[in-house]
C-alpha cells in the first residue's frame, strides 16, 4: 500500500486574476516536477505558470522561518499532487488562506487563498525542474526584514499595490 499513488485534487474555481502580475512566459518544458524535503509529497505542475515572485509578507516569514518565500502561482487545476503516504497537510489561518506542509518532514509546500481563488502558489524551491520563468518582483516589501539587503532591480510592491 504504501508504494500506491494517491493524488490531490488542487483545484477550485478561478474566480479573480492576481493584480500582482501580467504577461507572458517563456515555456521550454511542458511541466516542472517537485516534492518535500523528505519525497513524501510530490507534485506535478503543468506549465505556464501565472507568475514567480518574492514574498516578504510576515505570514509567509514565520511560515518558512526565512525572510522572505519565493513563491511560483499556478492555476490550481493545472497542479497534480502525489502523496502516497497521506502526508499532506493544510493548516488554515485565522487571518486567511490555508498553507500545505509535508507531515512527515514538516516542509511548508503549498499556499492557497480567496483572494487568489483558483490559484495554487507552490514554494519555488522544491521545484527539482526548470519554471517558464524567474521572478518577477518583491511582493509585500512594506514589511520586508532589515536585515536582508536585496541588490536586485525587481519591483517592489506594498500589500496596497
Amino acid at each position: 500500500m504504501a508504494n500506491q499513488r494517491r493524488t490531490v485534487p488542487c483545484d477550485v474555481p478561478l474566480q479573480r486574476q492576481n493584480p500582482f502580475f501580467k504577461g507572458s512566459s517563456n515555456v521550454t518544458h511542458p511541466t516542472s516536477h517537485g516534492s518535500c524535503l523528505c519525497g513524501a509529497v510530490q507534485f506535478t505542475a503543468k506549465l505556464p505558470s501565472k507568475w514567480v515572485a518574492h514574498c516578504h509578507c510576515t505570514r509567509c516569514q514565520r511560515a518558512h522561518g526565512a525572510p522572505f518565500v519565493t513563491w511560483a502561482g499556478f492555476e490550481a487545476s493545472a497542479v497534480e499532487v502525489q502523496d502516497a503516504q497521506a502526508a499532506l497537510r493544510w493548516f488554515v489561518a485565522r487571518e486567511g488562506g490555508t498553507r500545505g506542509f509535508c507531515g512527515v518532514c514538516g516542509s511548508p509546500m503549498f499556499f492557497k487563498a480567496e483572494r487568489w481563488a483558483g490559484e495554487l502558489h507552490i514554494a519555488r524551491a522544491l521545484f527539482h525542474d526548470a519554471l517558464d520563468r524567474e521572478p518577477q518582483a518583491h511582493v509585500y516589501y512594506d514589511t520586508h526584514v532589515p536585515w536582508v539587503t536585496l541588490h536586485d532591480a525587481l519591483p517592489r510592491k506594498t500589500s496596497e499595490s
